[in-house]
């Protein structure tokens, strides 16, 4: 698991540490960075894995931009290179990075520190002897040297899968392609009929498949039994543009043989509940992964119910994964379990110049003492008791 994060000089970002839980829920007005954050994670992620560059970005959800856009460009005078670094209880990785102001050009490494609690793994900097190539990671390529339980190893393979999600409704329902079809799920969604496929099928030999999946049934209360099948045996329109295989719906208020429905005329709330219990039982669900506007087409109390659960899924699996997660809907804050250490609520803001802060929210006697008055956490962050609101 990440414990730390930093990033300094990156878009908004200028100078952030925080100390990462495994679910992490970052609450903000728009605009405010939280994005950017994530994005910070995506760029970290591709140094890890060697190479950064716009496809490789992409590859990782990270939104393409002109290249001075990922630099911070606030009015004092700041370092050119933009700075990552990740921390768990055994090993670091920090590197400083060169973007072009070529777009078609790779990032160059400037420095690069690996460590193994205080041993040196792997290390580059300007100074280096025999002038390696500055587009290629060295720490990637010698980590990979190491053997699979090498605490350091650990680390570079948890970032190099890192990947951020974005599902759209247009995907999921199947009458929009999956431009990133990486696995599990696809980065917008377009894998999600394969991916429940695979999902039910490993419930045979996987108990937290089993419960993740009959979790998820119990959150659409309209269904009796979720699937997927091929398009051509569901009941869809020509128009539609169906993908070949789709999620498929049977309804336990309808009658027999006119029950079953495919996804894209299902709710688009049951679509997001599917995909988030994906990324959370999956076998080939990235260890460290981020769900950005993880809150579309969700009812309030549906928001807060699905993420009571997901904090379930994710603090009680037998390999936890490590998750980020932004949203707008106030009611995902009562889902929240913030007297386990290992469930993180974080707002952020914009200061008058214009930089990104992040400041975690910790349960203290005064909310306590609110909260038996009868305020939620959902209602002191609309009422701007926990900050990360827009100032209108």
């Amino acid at each position: 698991m990440i414990t730390k994060l930093t990033v300094e000089s990156f878009k908004t970002l200028e100078k952030v540490e925080i100390e990462l839980g495994l679910v992490n829920v970052f609450v903000g007005a728009n605009g405010s960075g939280k994005s950017n954050l994530l994005e910070a994670v995506g760029v970290l992620s591709a140094a890890a894995d060697g190479k950064v560059d716009d496809q490789v970005l992409l590859q990782r959800g990270v939104r393409p931009g002109v290249p001075e856009l990922y630099k911070s460009a606030f009015n004092e005078r700041l370092p050119q290179h933009i700075y990552f670094a990740a921390h768990n209880e055994k090993s670091s990785y920090e590197v400083s990075l060169l973007n072009p102001l070529e777009a078609t050009r790779p990032w160059r490494f400037k420095t690069e520190l690996l460590m193994r609690g205080n041993e040196k793994v792997s290390s580059r900097s300007p100074r280096l002897k025999g002038n390696p190539n500055t587009e290629r990671g060295l720490a990637a390529f010698e980590a990979d040297e190491l053997k699979a339980s090498d605490p350091a190893n650990r680390l570079m393979k948890q970032l190099q899968e890192f990947v951020i999600y974005s599902p759209t409704t247009p995907v999921l329902r199947g009458t929009s392609p999956e431009t990133l079809p990486r696995l599990p799920v696809g980065l917008h969604g377009g894998r999600l009929p394969e991916a429940i496929h695979e999902l039910l099928r490993s419930r045979k030999t996987d108990a937290h498949a089993k419960r993740v999946s009959k979790e998820a049934l119990s959150l659409i209360d309209w269904a009796r039994q979720y699937g997927s099948a091929a398009a051509r045996e569901l009941p869809i329109s020509p128009a539609a543009g169906a993908t070949p295989r789709v999620i498929r719906f049977v309804d336990r208020y309808m009658r027999e043989g006119r029950n079953v429905l495919s996804g894209y005329d299902a709710s688009e709330g049951a679509l997001y509940i599917l995909f988030m219990a994906v990324l959370a039982a999956h076998p080939e669900s990235p260890q460290l992964l981020a769900v950005d506007n993880a809150d579309h087409g969700l009812n309030p109390r549906l928001a807060k119910s699905l993420f009571e659960n997901l904090c379930g899924w994710v603090l009680d699996a037998p390999h936890p994964k490590q998750i980020l997660v932004t949203t707008h809907n106030p009611q995902v804050l009562d889902g929240l379990p913030l007297r386990d250490e290992r469930v993180r609520l974080f707002t952020v803001s914009r200061t008058d110049s214009g930089r990104s802060v992040v400041s975690r929210v910790e349960v203290s006697e005064q909310m306590l003492a609110m909260a038996d008055k009868g305020w939620t956490l959902s209602r002191l962050w609309v009422m701007g008791h926990l900050g990360g609101v827009p100032n209108v």
